[in-house]
């Protein structure tokens, strides 16, 4: 009984010391691959932010189209230049899978992943880790990663300096620290998965989801949406990707929000009720706040 005890203490020690300060100081110089310098904030980019954002509404607008049929509600409220270049590219869509219905009578969905597949050329998913009590990983489930590929979007709730994250900190391993200060909680489970369901909720706008919450379940809609599962390097093996930081610009499409995996703790304060009601009469929409994204790229 003492020894098992003693291991089980002993692997939680193993998990938790990465964030353990102390033993970080004094363990970086024995750990070189661990780093990655970085002079400053404006330079940590491995690719431009034009690239992200294409990337993000290259696969998101195919996850979209994909699931045409469940859409109906937000389409009524998109204007009608935004829904006839869906139903255009829509039409090219069923033209290039045309022998694949016949084939197989179809279904008229792809499963997330697979649309993942057809338009970045590869997928990726959780599975068990290779690293010994490393837990969850993610790997490439099919298709090659080219380098500099954006391979995965790190989810959750987006915490600035100054908002309380204390009890959702306590045993959660999947707080990410950005550049800036900003966390990212991407813990799936307890205390964070039910704030994230609560802002989640908070910001949605009729049918119009501002961000997606799937990925707090085994259904993801978003198949990027795994980030928090990546391991870190090791002595033995180097890191393959590298984390780089994106806010999302107030002229994201307000229709392929639903696919965006993160959502801010705080209510934006800073926008009327007024701009709400004219979207909601003239179709329009204006974003005040960016919302602050990480994902990751192959090296």
């Amino acid at each position: 009984m003492p020894g098992r005890l003693l291991r089980g203490l002993w692997q939680r020690w193993g998990r938790y010391k990465y964030r353990f300060v102390p033993w970080i100081a004094l363990n970086l110089s024995h750990n070189p691959r661990t780093l990655r310098y970085v002079p400053e904030e404006s330079k940590d980019k491995v690719i431009s932010d034009e690239d992200v954002l294409g990337t993000l509404l290259k696969v998101f607008q195919a996850l979209f189209l994909n699931d045409f049929n469940k859409q109906s509600e937000i389409l009524t409220m998109l204007p009608e230049s935004v829904k006839s270049k869906y139903q255009d590219l829509l039409a090219v869509e069923h033209q290039g899978v045309k022998l694949l219905e016949n084939r197989h009578q179809q279904q008229s969905t792809f499963k997330p992943e697979e649309i993942l597949y057809k338009t970045l050329g590869f997928s990726v998913a959780q599975a068990t880790s290779s690293l010994i009590s490393a837990g969850k990983g993610v790997f490439v489930t099919k298709g090659l990663v080219p380098k500099g590929a954006v391979v995965s979007m790190y989810p959750g709730t987006v915490y600035q300096k100054y908002e309380p994250i204390f009890f959702q900190s306590i045993g959660n391993p999947f707080i990410f620290r950005c550049l800036d200060g900003v966390l990212i909680d991407g813990n799936d489970k307890g205390i964070s998965k039910v704030v994230y369901r609560s802002c989640n909720g908070r910001d949605r706008l009729g049918p119009l989801k501002m961000s997606d919450s799937t990925w707090l379940t085994s259904e993801i809609h978003n198949p990027l949406a795994v980030g928090q599962y990546v391991n870190n390097c090791s002595n033995d093996r180097a890191a393959n990707v590298c984390y780089q930081e994106f806010d999302v610009p107030a002229v994201f499409p307000v229709e392929l929000k639903q696919y965006l995996p993160n959502i801010a703790y705080s209510y934006d304060k800073q926008r009327p009720r007024e701009e709400i009601r004219s979207f909601m009469g003239s179709h329009r929409w204006r974003q005040i706040i960016r919302r602050r994204l990480s994902f990751l790229v192959i090296t």
